[in-house]
């Protein structure tokens, strides 16, 4: 009886560990944790920065690789969210789909 309730309790964990590891598609608990504290830290930053506000910059995280996207009012506000993005701890790569926002001529 001891033996079978060992084995279960073994396979249970078995499982539950895989359950939890990452694969290609998919993250462990740890990364999720670890990928939202980098947006919150790269979102911190664009609406600290006077040239990026972070008005309309939408920001993602993926196992370190952050995606910006979203408008821009200028090729300086693009490159700058880009290097805040960058310069944020665990920021491995960015990847920048800011479009710039053309000033519409009604205003």
């Amino acid at each position: 009886m001891k033996h079978t309730a060992k084995l279960l309790l073994a396979a249970a964990l078995a499982v539950s560990t895989v359950a939890c590891a990452p694969t290609r598609t998919h993250e462990s608990t740890g990364e999720v944790v670890d990928d939202s504290v980098i947006t919150a830290k790269v979102k911190s930053g664009l609406v600290g920065d006077p040239l990026t506000k972070a008005h309309q910059i939408n920001v993602e995280t993926y196992r370190g690789t952050v995606q910006l996207s979203g408008f821009v009012d200028s090729a300086k506000a693009r490159n700058r969210a880009v290097q805040i993005a960058h310069d944020t701890s665990g920021v491995k790569e960015v990847k920048n789909s800011l479009e710039i926002r053309q000033a519409s001529a009604v205003e």
